[in-house]
């Protein structure tokens, strides 16, 4: 089982391999799957599916963690929530409000789909230069993976 799911203390904790270890910055890979890929059938069907990713965990590196290590990443759901705002609520309460206005102004649905993409413009660069505040606040946290954490089943005991 590849996410562990949420505990107590609202976290959202995925199992991963640790890919490249440098001062400040660990990579772990982690496999994020569908509900369905656990499936006995999953094989044989296309709904199921599995991506890989990495993730960038800014931390020192006090475990002494090598490439190849198994990991746990640790984020909080109050982080997901703000990347889910950051990145779709905010630009589509923009984009909507945007094309409204600009739509009861020029009264033409092509300006006012145009007016609308470019309001994004600022939002995304504004994003871009306040990234380092951002990753603050979206950061993941890592613990390694221990036979005293997990059981079998990949259930906290």
């Amino acid at each position: 089982m590849q996410i562990i799911g949420k505990n107590m203390k609202n976290e959202i904790r995925h199992l991963g391999v640790v890919d490249t270890v440098d001062v400040g910055l660990i990579k772990v890979r982690i496999t994020q799957t569908s509900a369905c890929s656990s499936c006995k059938m999953s094989g044989n069907c296309n709904a199921s599916e599995s991506k890989e990713k990495v993730v960038d965990v800014y931390c020192d590196n006090h475990y002494g963690l090598r490439t190849g290590d198994n990991v746990i990443v640790i984020a909080s759901q109050r982080t997901g929530f703000l990347a889910v705002l950051l990145s779709s609520v905010i630009p589509l309460i923009i984009l909507v409000a945007v094309l409204a206005i600009a739509f009861v102004i020029t009264q033409s649905e092509v300006s006012a789909a145009l007016f609308s993409l470019c309001s994004l413009i600022p939002y995304y660069l504004i994003l871009y230069y306040m990234r380092e505040k951002i990753r603050v606040k979206l950061s993941f946290h890592i613990d390694p993976l221990s036979v005293n954490t997990f059981g079998d089943n990949g259930v906290k005991l």
